[in-house]
């Protein structure tokens, strides 16, 4: 209990200092982690899949309420980079990996990268990707840029799983003047097409606060150019 307080806290702190960046007043709840993390789940030993090292990105994980999700289910060879822009944050996931035991116990297969996703570009391609960026809180080009960082941080077939609340185009209007209408619509656009490209499943979190859908995105495209290039080679 006393963590979750600090948890809170610490959100509720940087949503006040840095509101565009934290995007929320609350952690994510445990069924919006679930969703997020289901592909994190579905791959791990327990659930009778495949065992093969991944290599898993969480992008933006805050205070950790995913992350821990994440850990409970990685494999014994996996590898999990988070990388998170706000030091408070990254000074607390710290403390999660130095103290706590479901985080101890995978700290040697941890990266926490204090530093904007981008990057990242030149590493070796992910298999997961979870991101909690707030993307309705950015410019139109910002939410452009990130999508297609994600889009080349994923290997042929990986999945990328973020969310969005529900309705928040349309609250958001609403309250808001004819510059920002503009951005939130083009915003909505960005992010329609690119669901448009690979979205494979989507998921209604109600028991959120506030409710969410989680998107699923496969990285279809490049799937489909590392089978025509072994086409090719053949």
């Amino acid at each position: 209990m006393l963590r979750r307080i600090r948890e809170y806290q610490a959100v509720f702190g940087e949503f006040r200092r840095t509101f565009r960046t934290t995007g929320t007043l609350l952690p994510s709840s445990r069924p919006l982690s679930q969703a997020l993390s289901k592909y994190v789940r579905q791959g791990s030993p327990s659930s009778g899949g495949d065992t093969s090292a991944r290599r898993i990105l969480e992008v933006g994980p805050g205070t950790g309420p995913v992350t821990r999700r994440i850990v409970a289910s990685l494999r014994p060879t996996d590898q999990l980079d988070l990388v998170e822009l706000n030091g408070t944050f990254v000074e607390l996931l710290k403390g999660r990996f130095d103290r706590e035991p479901p985080f101890k116990s995978v700290a040697d297969r941890v990266r926490i990268l204090h530093q904007p996703v981008q990057n990242l570009l030149g590493e070796e391609p992910y298999d997961l990707i979870i991101s909690g960026l707030p993307l309705n809180n950015f410019e139109v080009d910002e939410v452009e840029r990130i999508l297609d960082v994600l889009r080349q941080l994923l290997a042929p077939g990986a999945t990328l799983s973020f969310f969005e609340y529900i309705g928040i185009h349309r609250a958001r209007a609403a309250l808001s003047g004819r510059a920002q209408r503009r951005r939130i619509r083009e915003v909505a656009r960005v992010v329609g097409r690119f669901l448009d490209e690979g979205e494979t499943k989507r998921d209604c979190v109600l028991t959120n606060v506030p409710p969410a859908w989680v998107h699923h995105v496969r990285n279809v495209k490049a799937q489909h150019r590392a089978a025509d290039a072994q086409l090719s080679a053949d």
